[in-house]
């Protein structure tokens, strides 16, 4: 019960002292664009302003939202993060990954091979995610750089997948919806390869985005939150706005 109520507490001390942020995610911008991108956008207004599971209490994407507020330069995030997520960034250079943004259709066996290759990550990855071909997504090509469906991925000297990404951008958040690497690559800074690799090209192709943003941590794990904490995924406060329709 103690350990219970200190968590509780740990909880509440982090919500008051949590930085605040207003997003914007431009829904109007969405006019004249793919209908994909208005409807995304919308499911993500609905999903953030739901409940959260494991804390009724509070909407799902309200308090403690990962993120870290992009500036106006391409190195800022490289900067940023923590010496080691930099030392690995650096190796993977020197070891000549290349980083592309990606047609996730155009790559199915290598992703397969890359969700196959490890079966538990930050926890056991269900039986059909490792053992079934990935199928083809619809990802209509967006005409707009305030909303977008980018994936991106990390390429070695064979030219082979070796890690990839999957963002929503809408328009003042770009988000980190999955991102897996090969674990035979691991060590060779594949992961946080990608992870800075998404901020300069946000920067730089989506410029209206001020918010990298991935997942909260109310509710994550502890070893979660320290792996956000090295790439600067702080908890924030934040106020949504959809747009006007």
């Amino acid at each position: 019960m103690k350990e219970k109520l200190a968590k509780i507490k740990q909880i509440w001390q982090m919500i008051r002292t949590m930085p605040r942020v207003e997003i914007n995610l431009m829904r109007e911008a969405c006019k004249g664009n793919e209908p994909f991108y208005a409807r995304i956008t919308d499911e993500l207004y609905n999903e953030v302003n739901g409940r959260h599971p494991k804390l009724p209490l509070i909407r799902k994407k309200v308090y403690g939202v990962a993120l870290y507020q992009l500036g106006e330069e391409t190195d800022n995030y490289l900067k940023a993060v923590e010496s080691s997520a930099r030392r690995n960034f650096k190796k993977a250079i020197r070891n000549g990954y290349i980083f592309k943004r990606i047609d996730f259709n155009e790559h199915l066996d290598d992703i397969w091979d890359i969700r196959r290759s490890a079966k538990v990550r930050q926890g056991e990855m269900p039986e059909d995610f490792v053992t079934k071909r990935p199928v083809e997504v619809y990802v209509p090509k967006s005409n707009s750089k305030t909303h977008d469906y980018p994936y991106f991925g990390i390429f070695n000297n064979e030219d082979k997948l070796v890690a990839y990404a999957g963002c929503i951008v809408a328009g003042e958040l770009i988000e980190v919806e999955h991102i897996y690497g090969h674990s035979e690559f691991q060590t060779d800074g594949i992961v946080p390869m990608l992870y800075i690799s998404i901020a300069s090209y946000a920067v730089t192709e989506f410029p209206q985005t001020r918010c990298y943003g991935y997942g909260t941590f109310l509710g994550a794990s502890d070893t979660m939150k320290r792996f956000k904490k090295k790439f600067k995924f702080l908890p924030h406060k934040v106020t949504w706005k959809l747009g006007n329709k």
